[in-house]
């Protein structure tokens, strides 16, 4: 099986669980023992307890100091989401670690993981636009709308799984090769904040 339909099984998998629930506070599921396909789980759920975690912020009567604490933990998500993207290039980084670029090898614009990431977040994107176009408190048209989006998300699935394959096979192949940049956000670091080293 390709890496991307394996990570879109994965990524479904974790979807639909988190919705048995459907509780940004149930604790996460487990189904995978290491390796790449634990990481993919891990992180679509991440990804889809934020995706919640989203829609509650944004109730507009919702209590100031539970928006503030629910932003903290947004925050909080960002950083676990983005150290499982990294573990993710990082995993691929090994994998090829003894491939020889081509000499007229190039880079992608992006890493093999964040394209991952996007594809995570297709698939919660997918399940949120067929629950609408299925919803029967809303009207025809809306449910039309929802079903010609949900087309289009899946037309944009199959296209991202076949550039990650494609991607992939290039590496492999030396024709592209991959770097891991660690994500550098300042404004998580109380020693490149200025709203927090200056008030130390």
């Amino acid at each position: 099986m390709d890496f991307a339909s394996n990570a879109n099984k994965i990524f479904d998998q974790a979807v639909a669980d988190y919705h048995k629930t459907d509780s940004i506070d149930a604790p996460a599921l487990r189904p995978y023992c290491g390796g790449v396909d634990a990481i993919l789980y891990a992180k679509c759920w991440i990804d889809a307890a934020q995706w919640h975690m989203e829609d509650i912020i944004r109730v507009p009567d919702l209590d100031p100091a539970e928006a503030i604490k629910l932003k903290r933990r947004i925050d909080r998500s960002n950083q676990d989401r983005t150290d499982m993207v990294e573990d993710i290039d990082t995993y691929f980084r090994d994998l090829y670690r003894d491939v020889e670029p081509l000499p007229d090898a190039g880079i992608n614009t992006e890493s093999p993981a964040w394209a991952i990431d996007r594809l995570s977040i297709l698939s919660l994107k997918i399940w949120h636009m067929r629950e609408q176009a299925d919803r029967t408190d809303a009207g025809e048209e809306h449910r039309a709308t929802a079903r010609g989006k949900l087309a289009v998300l899946l037309e944009q699935r199959q296209d991202l799984s076949e550039a990650i394959d494609r991607l992939l096979d290039d590496i492999a192949a030396g024709r592209k090769y991959m770097k891991v940049y660690r994500q550098m956000k300042l404004y998580n670091d109380p020693a490149t904040n200025p709203e927090l080293y200056k008030r130390r």
